[in-house]
């Protein structure tokens, strides 16, 4: 069994939360979230904020925290093969209450269809807010381009940061 490593990201800005489903294991190395150099989810979200590609750990949360973003994974501890979804299980979830009770959220997505099927197994009831499911910014997700992803992503999030 693994227990989540990273601590949730959030303030009183944060208005979407976005959920992977749980640390590669180049993330739980580094001890921050899309840890892995070939995840594109720092590079999209840079693009939707319109900056530059944050490096180091301060950087990227500062421009999640800036944006009204927050980030956390669905599981607390699983047992899971290497950083493979598909081999997930055991899964006990994260209490989201830690964040929705200290920030504004309004909006939850969900980085991939994993995701989106523990969240909606063990959270979505428990906490009443549906989740929309983005597609993954993994690298196993070969068939999303990076432009790809940026164009939904953005789309997404924009639409909703208006409404907001």
């Amino acid at each position: 069994m693994i227990i989540h490593p990273i601590e949730p990201l959030c303030c009183d800005k944060s208005r979407i939360l976005i959920l992977g489903s749980f640390p590669s294991v180049k993330s739980r190395e580094s001890g921050f979230f899309y840890g892995h150099p070939q995840n594109r989810f720092w590079r999209v979200m840079a693009r939707i904020c319109g900056c530059e590609t944050p490096t180091s750990i301060d950087e990227k949360k500062r421009m999640i925290l800036d944006n009204g973003f927050a980030l956390w994974d669905v599981i607390h501890s699983c047992e899971i093969t290497g950083s493979a979804d598909s081999t997930i299980k055991n899964v006990k979830p994260n209490d989201l209450s830690v964040i929705l009770d200290s920030a504004p959220i309004e909006r939850i997505f969900v980085n991939g269809r994993k995701a989106e099927a523990l969240y909606k197994k063990y959270i979505e009831n428990e906490v009443g807010i549906t989740a929309k499911a983005l597609p993954s910014t993994s690298p196993a997700n070969a068939a999303w381009s990076e432009d790809r992803l940026f164009e939904y992503w953005q789309n997404e999030l924009n639409n909703i940061s208006k409404k907001l």
